[in-house]
């Protein structure tokens, strides 16, 4: 009987599988790059990782001795921050440096090479009103939730508050020419609280999100003062840009004004740029395309009870369909 041929070693198979991977993968990578601007491949971009190390040094400048855990004087909390910060500001300049690079990969235009100073020092000056806003965002979810024993709590635990901050870091850097660090401090907020607010919405002050997973809040969206929003809420577009006209209010304009002291209750949808008046309230499930008034209550039609009897004759015809 002859001898069966040996049969190949694992290692030889799995050298054999990554090999193929590899080539599987540089064809694709060269598909890829066959439809992007040639400059841009060799280009640097953001790094998520940079990102997310100057979102935790700025959330503890901002709040040193509960997201810092610092325990000392208030000299040493101002030698804190000022450590904190310095770290922060060079990591950011980095990344705003790498993301200016990318777009002038394949521009004609050249960007001072200050410019990523230029935007760092600019937002340094909004540190302070950034931490005001996200004062008066905790203020607010310690008066709308009674659940709510503390604002340290709020600060710590609430999805939403989590959300506002990072919101307040990314809302300036995005209006001073950072968009993609921007938009990678918004999607890290995303990733731990399932809230996407994108960087160029504008909020007002004592924003609230109450619970908070599934709400969506479009780069156009303008959000008045002491605003309310509950789970599930969408606040977008109402038409993608492919399928709607090129005008400037469907491309610049494109999603709600809500209006100061408006509540919006949860799983509502408002789309495209509709403005909801002030002090109104948007019920739970609600499908919105157009304005509301001042002061309007805006529901779906209320559930219908039915007595028992009924009730079971409705059941008895529906399982006989």
């Amino acid at each position: 009987m002859a001898n069966p041929l040996p049969l190949p070693s694992r290692a030889s198979l799995a050298g054999a599988s990554i090999s193929d991977a590899v080539a599987a993968l540089a064809a694709q990578r060269q598909a890829w790059r066959a439809t992007q601007p040639e400059a841009r491949g060799q280009a640097a971009f953001p790094s998520l990782g940079a990102i997310e190390r100057v979102v935790t040094l700025l959330s503890e400048a901002l709040y040193p001795r509960r997201l810092g855990q610092l325990r000392g004087s208030p000299a040493e909390e101002d030698r804190f921050v000022a450590a904190r910060i310095t770290a922060a500001f060079a990591e950011l300049e980095r990344e705003i440096a790498h993301e200016l690079a990318y777009w002038q990969a394949e521009s004609q235009a050249r960007f001072d090479p200050d410019q990523p100073a230029t935007i760092v020092r600019l937002f340094a000056a909004q540190l302070g009103d950034i931490r005001r806003l996200v004062d008066s965002d905790i203020a607010a979810a310690f008066v709308g939730d009674p659940a709510a024993r503390s604002t340290d709590e709020i600060l710590l635990c609430y999805p939403g508050a989590i959300a506002s901050l990072h919101h307040r870091l990314a809302h300036p850097l995005h209006d001073l020419g950072a968009p993609i660090v921007a938009r990678l401090i918004s999607e890290l907020a995303n990733a731990r609280t399932g809230i996407d607010i994108h960087p160029g919405a504008t909020i007002g002050e004592r924003f609230f999100i109450d619970h908070g997973t599934g709400v969506v809040i479009g780069e156009t969206a303008i959000i008045g003062d002491r605003v309310r929003l509950y789970q599930h809420v969408t606040l977008g577009a109402r038409t993608p840009l492919g399928l709607a006209s090129d005008g400037p209010r469907t491309r610049f304009a494109r999603h709600p004004i809500v209006g100061d002291d408006v509540v919006i209750y949860a799983g509502a949808t408002i789309l495209g740029r509709v403005t909801i008046g002030t002090g109104a309230t948007i019920g739970g499930n609600v499908w919105l395309l157009s304005d509301v008034p001042a002061g309007a209550v805006v529901t779906q039609p209320e559930a219908h009870v039915l007595p028992a009897g009924a009730a079971h004759a409705l059941r008895d015809e529906l399982a006989g369909a």
